[in-house]
Order: C-alpha cells, then structure tokens, then sequence
C-alpha cells in the first residue's frame, strides 16, 4: 500500500467507480478502497435477503413463502436509467455494456386523483388515454409537436418564445395546457420534483422533454431501463474497466485518516499503513466534517406477491404522485421491478417508494404511495440524509460527491460527475475522450 497515486477513491457507489473508471482510462494511477466487504456503498444491491433483513434489523430469518435468500439482489435506491440519457451514454462510451444486461420498464404511471394512469408512450396511446379530454387533447398534440421541433440553436423554431427569458409557465398559457396536464408534463416527463421550475427560462424543461420523449423512442413501452440483478451492477461494472486499466480495488479497507499537509491531502492511512495520493474523490459518509445535510429522503423497500393494481400486470413500472395531488412541495416516486429482472424470487415484485422527507413524519408522507401497494409482505424503512460537498474542494483537492436524491433516475448524478470531473481535471467533462482504446488492451480483433 506504501506507493504514490495519482488518485485514490473512497467508497464504491456509482458516482466513485464512474469517476475512477474515467481517471484510470485517462491514464492516471487510481487506489480505490471501501471500508464495506461489497461493492456499490448507498447505491449497493443487497443479496442474500437475509443479509437485507440483517441490514434493517428485523429479526429472524425470512419466512420460507419468500423462496431462496440468494434469488434476491435489493437495490437500496429506486432508480432507472433514461433510455437515452447520461449514464447509458457514459455505459456506450466506455463498453461497459459487455458486463452488464438490461430490460425495458413496462411502463410508467401517474396518480390523478386517487387512481394511476399509464403516461402516454405513443401518439395513439395519447389519443385514448383518459388523462384529459377531447380538446385538451389536441392543444397537447400541438405542444407536443412544438417540443419535438425546437431546436435551441435555430431561432425559427422557437414561435415566438424565448428560451433563455420565456417562462416555463407562459409557455403553457400560449398551448392554452390546463393544470392536470401541466401537471403530467413537468413530473411525469419533465420529470421535476417541484414546481420551481414554471418561473424559470423553459430551455431547460423542453430538452428535458424531449430527452424523454428520445428515450421513449429507443423501445417503445417506456423510456427506463434497468439493470439485470439489480443496479449494483452498475458501479462493478465501471470498477472492472478501472482494473482494466490499471486501477487497485481493496474493499473491507476502514479507513483511518486523511492526511493533511499545508491544507491539502497528501494521502490515506489504512489499517497503520499509508498511501500517497495527489488528488482524493470520495463519498459523503468518509468525510463528516467536510459535508452538509440539506435535506432527507425516505425510501421504503416493499416486497409484493402481487403486480400492482391497474398497471396491467407490468412486471416493472414507475408510478409519479405528482406533489399537486396529494398537498405536497415535493413528489413521491414508486419503482418497481420483479423476478423477471433477477432481483427477487419467482412470482416475487419489489416496490420501492421514496420522496422527499418534508415534515416530523416521513412515514405518513409517503403512505399515498404505500396505499397503492398493498397488500405488502414485507416493509423496509430507510431514512437517509441527504449531504452535498461545503466546498468545491480546489484548495483541499478532497472532491465529494453528493449523496443520491430522490429523482427515479441517474441524471442528476451524471450532473455531479461532471461536475467533480470539471473541479478536478479543469476542463470539460467530454464523452468522446471516454471511447476506450479497445485495441491497446484486447488488441485486433
């Protein structure tokens, strides 16, 4: 352990195995530890169910109508991939697909009222959908149209509307769109969390419109994937092209100081033992003093013997209960997946909601979503802290990463990636470097 790194990584969640894949392909020397004996820290798949039951305390071994404890992979966090996102462009760049396979979600949902709706996914399904009427109908397909032609480079697609001043909310009011379905647009395929964004520039709610209606296009039922045996996959498969290139992975590793030197580090002590580094990306749980809570996240792990009401038996789904519907300031999400994605024994669903934590009782905040799933075998309560960075880490050259929020999706923490990438490197983050040199290390075909 007693040698010179470029980089070391503390803790094995998506965002550091992304960024240690990044910085050993970019030809640096990477150390990457974890104080835990797995991979993937907050964003982990649990295997075997006795070891999730461990993990929440619940006593006893799981009851034999659960099946076999290995057949279960948990995921701690609900999230799927955009079809056409981010972080399955980061996957393509990098050919970490050869290690990992995915299934389209069947479909996603909206609440409305106290009952789901599968969200639209093709013009007819537009057209037969019972979330708005005749006319509202039409002025949505108008919208629709709109969205998929502007181009925010080409001024005569933009009607009149300027992207960098014209308010989402005033862009609304010109299709004439009504609340249920400005409600649809933002959460369900805009996929905000709040309604904040309506005062601001709508350059940003149109991309994201068409981001997901581009990742709809790729498959057709929905625009999400998700990861055979569960999303744990994800940061071991990033891990592997580290080694490829070069990177050392020690898991099981406490670590017991950071070192300092004129306030910036200079390396790690392990187990008595220190290794040098110039640069230091780690995860919040690492470095306590350095990190900030603005916020929570409940999340509860629901294991179904059932598909959940009026989702057509989809053996996936993801349900939005946009804030509107039920008083709030902040959604709350439902994902589920099933045996059909490996992560849970035959006949099996795993439902997991989450949302923003908002008042002194979490657990009744997110009962609109419990209500949904019932009935429910099992029940897992988490409620984690939501930390960010309190400094950009260019003095201290300690770049930390955000904990994972409660969006049903990886783009915001591809945003952090980029971010510390660009705190790190002092340039851009850019896909096209990311192309691995396939032939330096398999050679020709």
């Amino acid at each position: 352990m007693n040698e010179e790194y470029d980089v070391i990584v503390l803790g094995t969640g998506l965002t550091e195995c992304i960024l240690s894949g990044i910085m050993s392909v970019n030809g640096k020397k990477v150390l990457h530890m974890d104080r835990n004996p797995y991979y993937g820290g907050e964003s982990a798949s649990i295997t075997p169910l006795e070891d999730l039951c461990k993990r929440f305390k619940i006593p006893g071994a799981p009851p034999a109508s659960m099946g076999r404890g290995r057949d279960w992979n948990v995921g701690l966090i609900p999230k799927f991939l955009m079809a056409n996102g981010q972080l399955v462009k980061m996957l393509l760049f990098t050919e970490v697909t050869r290690y990992l396979d995915f299934k389209v979600t069947e479909g996603s949902f909206v609440y409305k009222g106290g009952k789901i709706y599968k969200v639209p996914s093709t013009e007819a399904e537009a057209l037969a959908s019972s979330l708005m009427g005749l006319f509202e109908k039409r002025r949505f397909r108008k919208f629709l149209v709109y969205v998929a032609n502007f181009d925010e480079n080409d001024p005569q697609t933009f009607e009149g509307i300027d992207p960098k001043k014209t308010s989402m909310r005033e862009v609304y009011k010109k299709f004439d769109l009504g609340q249920d379905v400005i409600d649809f647009t933002g959460h369900a395929l805009a996929l905000y969390r709040t309604d904040e964004y309506l005062d601001q520039p709508c350059c940003e709610t149109i991309n994201r419109i068409k981001l997901y209606s581009k990742s709809l296009a790729r498959y057709g039922k929905s625009p999400y994937l998700y990861p055979l045996y569960g999303l744990g996959e994800l940061p071991q498969g990033f891990a592997r092209l580290s080694a490829i290139y070069g990177g050392t992975y020690m898991l099981n590793k406490p670590i017991e100081e950071i070192i300092m030197q004129n306030g910036k580090v200079i390396g790690i002590k392990s187990e008595g033992e220190i290794a040098h580094c110039k640069q230091l990306i780690c995860a919040p749980s690492y470095v306590k003093d350095r990190v900030e809570k603005v916020g929570q996240v409940i999340r509860v792990i629901c294991i179904l013997s059932h598909p959940i009401k009026n989702t057509n038996d989809a053996n996936s789904c993801q349900i939005i209960i946009p804030q509107n519907q039920v008083n709030r300031k902040s959604d709350i999400y439902v994902c589920m997946i099933s045996s059909a994605h490996n992560v849970a024994a035959q006949g099996k669903y795993i439902a997991i909601a989450s949302t923003t934590v908002e008042t002194k009782e979490p657990e009744k905040e997110i009962r609109p979503a419990l209500e949904l799933l019932e009935p429910i075998e099992q029940k897992f309560v988490s409620i984690s802290d939501l930390l960010v960075p309190k400094d950009l880490g260019t003095e201290s050259q300690i770049f930390i990463s955000r904990t994972y929020d409660a969006t049903t999706h990886f783009e915001t923490t591809c945003d952090d990636i980029k971010d510390i990438y660009k705190r790190m490197m002092g340039s851009e983050f850019d896909f096209e470097e990311m192309k691995c040199k396939k032939n330096d290390i398999y050679g020709e075909d």
